[in-house]
């Protein structure tokens, strides 16, 4: 299971979900891999996914009716094997609240597309290459994780 994480859960890690949630059904896992997101601050708990990342989503087929934001928890790190950060303060945070180092995989989206960090379009305005890159990360996180588990067409 993965739980994508960015600030407020409106913008980034919510678009990250629905592509990898996207991406997953059309591999045929998803009996198998499951997806979540939440946010770091509590600055946006239950308000909907951001215009501009819907109508993002949008443009690609991908609907995120129904999400609404939510903090991440200390039981998070129980029932994820990968939390996934869109940028260096994220998995600061991440790290900081988990129980232990070892207890799941952290890191940051884009190390499984190169390296660097989400851009958070929020404050860019520019949610179609949020988009572009948070689509390659998810797509290099699904390969890591068929690899390593060996599931897979």
């Amino acid at each position: 299971m993965v739980l994508f994480v960015c600030y407020g859960n409106i913008c980034r890690s919510p678009i990250a979900e629905f592509v990898f949630r996207d991406m997953v059904a059309k591999a045929g896992l998803s009996d198998s891999i499951e997806c979540a997101s939440c946010a770091t601050s509590a600055d946006h708990l239950g308000d909907g996914v951001d215009p501009r990342s819907e109508r993002v989503l949008a443009k690609h087929g991908i609907s995120c009716a129904g999400k609404t934001a939510r903090r991440i928890t200390r039981g998070d790190f129980g029932n994820y094997d990968y939390i996934i950060g869109m940028d260096r303060r994220n998995l600061e945070y991440i790290r900081t609240l988990a129980p232990s180092p070892d207890c799941c995989r952290m890191g940051m989206l884009m190390e499984y597309a190169g390296g660097g960090e989400v851009a958070d379009p929020w404050y860019t305005g520019d949610f179609d290459r949020a988009y572009d890159d948070i689509e390659r990360g998810c797509r290099g996180l699904l390969h890591a994780i068929i690899a390593e588990r060996g599931c897979g067409r």
